[in-house]
């Protein structure tokens, strides 16, 4: 219990005097121009426009899945009519 207790007192000496994160002063955080921003926002329009057949694809995929059951009824049913 005692060496729990050194363990845990060592860990937070050395978790309090680790220096900040050198991270970038936020004023110069963002200074992207309008021309970066423009083309930022058409490469997430390619992303969304990319998405859309895909998802359709998926839901389409699933609609299969599930109709699996109907879909074997019916090609019985035309396999009996021929």
């Amino acid at each position: 219990m005692n060496g729990m207790r050194v363990l845990m007192n060592t860990m937070a000496v050395l978790l309090a005097a680790a220096p900040n994160a050198f991270a970038a002063e936020p004023v110069r955080v963002y200074s992207s121009s309008i021309l970066v921003l423009a083309f930022v926002g058409f490469l997430a329009l390619i992303v969304v426009v990319q998405l859309v057949p895909a998802i359709m694809t998926l839901v389409g995929a699933l609609k299969g899945m599930l109709n699996k059951s109907e879909n074997r009824e019916m090609a019985e049913a035309e396999i009996g009519r021929k």
